[in-house]
């Protein structure tokens, strides 16, 4: 398009200045007439969605610390939208009307044309002298771009244009082993739509990205412990812990306990000190024993369990607005993950798991969320808890250390990182049991595939756990992680061969490969984190030097002059480039960030600062 589209000036009514006596009635018929015109060019310009999403948007190799705003795009549209796939609109033309001069400069009107897009369908535009503007709906679809009008503190209003929706997030330090893991300390894994709950059984997220049933998924495993790790690491405030009940003491005032049930402390010989032992129905038509918990700011409960044979554990809530409502989380001897109805929410915490002594933390608004996304679907709306009122207990078992607390970081995490030791297989894998469809469903892998970026991932949460508690059982499995690294992607492994030259590690292990690099920067990571724990391992250092051979020879294959692109589908499997969305484009320019403080070659900053250009609408030159 020739014309300049001054973007700022589509809903400015110039109001003409009158000079000269005119017919009251002839003033206002020009006034009614312009209006009407001005009103049927702008109903469909002046809306359009916020930012750019396509059906693939909800991909566990997101960079997800930006979840929160992107998750709240509106729907896609198509620049068609505006014209072709909404029918051609034919707003008829009105005249140019060139009022009288005011102070020597004469004012133009206005001019409803039709903008022919790609001699293919038409959507309404207006002209002002030699400048025509195209609506910004439209703009932002068809050059994928994003922006919205905000108000500014004069009262004004300004149109902010991003060419990128994703924002790059800066190293704070040069990457550590020890440190927090790239930015994610911004993620929130366990509030993502795809992660069904936080299991009861194990502590970790439910993932239902490529399943509705729900399944544990290690990469969003990993990314839950790592999440949790690096905000423990930058939270300049120590978690504030309130100690509600320990060494089994009884405080009788905070107990309510009906007829028939009894509460007591006893000597545990497991535990080797005072519990609270309580017996009473197992019946929910039953009053449970009550113990008072009161707390109107620290959401996270933890406590220690265990069941004689079946029972649970209730949590009773109050939310907050205008239609304040009490609700019942219940944590009961079962294997299912999450259920609910009318106002209770179910999390199974295991059939036989429940018969031993586990220290269970759960963070009360997570549940409370994921529970009322069950009972009301698409009416359903964030509750805020105002108290956690106090526990209910039913069947025969023992209970200590109860607290509640703003956070539990560390918890967390190593419950991402104990889930590592107890799922890795015979062959050092973290086994992903879903079925994944890729490229439009031309190529599956069945269950019990590898992938790289998990192996990695897995290494970067074991070896932060062997750092922080010296427990060599979290560094032998991350040493045992490295085995599918030389195991051919067609043999059960994920490592692929780039030209016959490079070695790959695919994210996923596909025949012919896809040769994602998200995922293979992260397997990277992962083998440099234990690179640096186990300098005395030859095959870590062997994998990690090979892999890094071949980024560098390889990086400049995913450069498309205006962006970057996601994989290499259209090299190795003869479909069009698979482009990568912002967010995955800033991803590659934060891993290339950190590439670049640990390793000396420049190729990794100088790309980053290249493809952080083209997040402002830089390109290549061209020939």
């Amino acid at each position: 398009m020739s014309d300049a589209m001054r973007l700022s000036s589509l809903n400015r009514f110039r109001h003409p200045a009158i000079r000269f006596a005119l017919p009251v009635l002839s003033i206002v018929a020009l006034l009614v007439s312009f209006h009407m015109c001005w009103n049927k060019c702008s109903d469909r310009t002046t809306h359009g969605p916020t930012g750019h999403q396509d059906d693939n948007f909800y991909r566990e190799d997101r960079p997800i610390g930006q979840d929160e705003i992107y998750e709240e795009n509106t729907e896609n549209l198509n620049p068609n939208d505006l014209g072709k796939g909404q029918g051609q609109h034919k707003s008829k033309p009105v005249d140019e009307v060139e009022e009288e001069e005011d102070g020597g400069r004469s004012q133009k009107m206005y001019k409803a044309i039709q903008c022919h897009i790609n001699e293919d369908y038409n959507i309404p535009c207006r002209k002002e002298d030699k400048e025509v503007y195209v609506p910004f709906s439209f703009v932002q679809n068809y050059f994928e771009i994003t922006g919205s009008v905000q108000q500014q503190e004069d009262g004004g209003e300004v149109l902010n244009w991003l060419h990128s929706y994703s924002e790059i997030k800066q190293l704070r330090e040069k990457y550590s082993t020890k440190g927090v893991f790239m930015h994610f300390d911004h993620y929130n894994v366990e509030v993502r739509d795809r992660v069904k709950c936080v299991s009861g059984m194990d502590g970790i997220p439910v993932s239902t990205q490529w399943g509705p049933q729900g399944y544990y998924y290690p990469i969003q495993i990993a990314q839950f412990g790592l999440s949790h790790y690096s905000k423990f690491l930058i939270d300049t405030e120590k978690a504030s812990v309130t100690q509600r009940l320990k060494d089994g003491q009884v405080n009788r005032e905070l107990w309510e306990v009906p007829g028939g049930a009894t509460v007591h402390s006893v000597e545990d010989d497991d535990r080797g000190g005072q519990v609270v032992e309580f017996k009473n129905t197992e019946s929910f038509s039953k009053p449970g024993i009550f113990f008072s918990l009161d707390e109107t700011a620290d959401f996270v409960l933890t406590f220690d369990l265990k069941f004689e044979h079946n029972g649970s554990l209730t949590v009773e809530v109050m939310t907050k607005g205008r239609s304040k409502q009490k609700l019942f989380l219940t944590y009961t001897c079962s294997n299912v993950f999450i259920a609910a109805s009318g106002n209770n929410i179910y999390h199974g915490i295991g059939a036989n798991k429940c018969r031993m002594w586990r220290t269970f933390t759960r963070d009360i608004v997570t549940d409370v969320q994921k529970g009322a996304k069950i009972l009301w679907k698409k009416k359903y709306t964030k509750k805020h808890i105002s108290s956690i009122v106090g526990l209910h207990l039913r069947g025969h078992g023992w209970i200590d250390n109860i607290s509640t607390s703003s956070s539990a970081h560390m918890a967390q995490f190593f419950a991402a990182a104990d889930w590592m030791l107890k799922a890795q297989d015979e062959e050092g894998g973290w086994p992903i049991m879903v079925t994944r469809r890729i490229a439009d469903g031309t190529v599956e892998l069945p269950p019990g595939w590898y992938s790289a970026m998990a192996q990695g991932h897995a290494m970067s949460t074991l070896t932060r756990a062997f750092l922080r508690s010296k427990e060599q059982k979290y560094l032998d499995a991350a040493i045992r992680g490295l085995k599918p690294f030389d195991v051919k992607s067609k043999d059960h492994g994920v490592l692929a061969i780039f030209m016959d030259k490079y070695a790959w590690y695919e994210e996923y292990p596909t025949t012919p490969s896809l040769f994602v690099l998200n995922g293979f920067i992260y397997s990277l990571l992962g083998l440099y984190d234990l690179k640096s724990v186990a300098p005395e391992n030859s095959d870590v250092q062997r994998l990690y030097s090979q892999g890094l051979t071949s980024l560098k020879a390889m990086l400049p294959l995913y450069d498309t002059g205006s962006g970057t692109t996601y994989d290499l589908r259209h090299v190795t499997m003869s479909r069009p480039p698979n482009r990568a969305r912002w967010d995955y484009h800033t991803t590659h320019i934060t891993q290339l960030l950190v590439l670049a403080s640990i390793e000396d070659d420049p190729i990794f900053a100088t790309m980053a600062r290249r493809w952080t250009e083209y997040t402002k609408g830089k390109r290549s030159p061209h020939n």
